[in-house]
């Protein structure tokens, strides 16, 4: 065990938790004033949902012993058998429970993502009980296939190194189910849905950039060369999409928009997340400008 490479991920964890209050400001700056709180709420009680959820049985079943590919079994209900020794499979040289607890604010942040699909159109009731069965039944076994020992789709050879699969395409694709089944804001169309505040939204955007570096760093799981690796060609992808957006802007509008930056920040952050750990700052300049271009668009 590395007493270095288990402060560094536990800071790592610290860093991503932040991140979802850091979303809650992020979205919350978007919606009308009349939901601001609520917005907020949503992503500030999935930490306790989830972090629940995820000692009593997420981690046992996104980890647990592989059961033909698809999911973990229960072995580690409750984490029983997940203590302060390594664990040979997930972080050699770090405690068990730093890597368990690391991978929860992953689990946090994931359903929270989605909460910006549905804001101000789902009561809090019914969105707590989503949050514990998108979790169970969608992100617990996404992520055994990804991550966990045995998991179909690592065995086929997916490269996930910080969440592009596990994180990103799930919530997003959830988000998009979401939005369809639950239909537009009453009004749409008619009236002018305005962000009540903007810097709030650019606060919930630099903390998620600053978040992102725990996020994606971090996934190395070690205080090492690709830890730092991962650490620049996040902090790049980020600034080119930024760039790139409200280059987008002008061309098209003639004006550049603080909104317009924070969104391509986190376009940049999304889209690196999966190659951190596999490509240089070049090749990430690349994927942030890009990012940030196809999103605007």
């Amino acid at each position: 065990m590395n007493a270095g490479d288990t402060v560094f991920v536990l800071i790592s964890a610290a860093l991503v938790m932040i991140m979802t209050p850091g979303l809650a400001l992020f979205y919350g700056g978007m919606v009308r004033n009349i939901n601001v709180l609520g917005t907020i709420m949503q992503s500030f009680i999935i930490i306790g949902i989830i972090s629940i959820e995820w000692v009593l049985w997420g981690y046992s079943m996104a980890f647990g012993p592989d059961h033909g590919g698809i999911i973990g079994g229960l072995d580690w209900l409750g984490l029983r058998g997940v203590g302060m020794e390594p664990s040979s499979d997930y972080g050699s040289t770090i405690p068990h429970l730093a890597f368990m607890i690391f991978q929860c604010m992953f689990a946090i942040i994931t359903p929270a993502l989605i909460t910006g699909a549905f804001a101000e159109r789902m009561k809090f009731g019914a969105f707590l009980l989503f949050t514990v069965l998108w979790a169970t039944l969608v992100y617990n076994p996404l992520c055994h296939w990804v991550w966990g020992v045995g998991g179909w789709m690592g065995k086929v050879g997916a490269l996930d190194f910080a969440g592009g699969t596990v994180v990103h395409i799930s919530s997003g694709i959830s988000a998009l189910a979401a939005a369809l089944i639950i239909g537009r804001r009453r009004g749409y169309g008619s009236t002018a849905f305005i962000p009540h505040n903007l810097p709030m939204t650019i606060t919930g955007a630099a903390l998620l950039w600053f978040g992102w570096f725990g996020f994606n760093a971090g996934s190395a799981l070690a205080s090492n060369g690709l830890a730092a690796n991962a650490f620049v060609v996040t902090h790049v992808s980020s600034a080119a999409a930024a760039l790139s957006w409200i280059f987008m802007e002008r061309l098209h509008r003639g004006k550049t928009t603080s909104l317009g930056a924070a969104s391509g920040a986190v376009a940049g952050l999304v889209a690196i997340t999966p190659a951190s750990g596999f490509v240089g700052p070049v090749p990430a300049i690349i994927i942030g400008a890009v990012a940030g271009i196809i999103c605007y668009g």
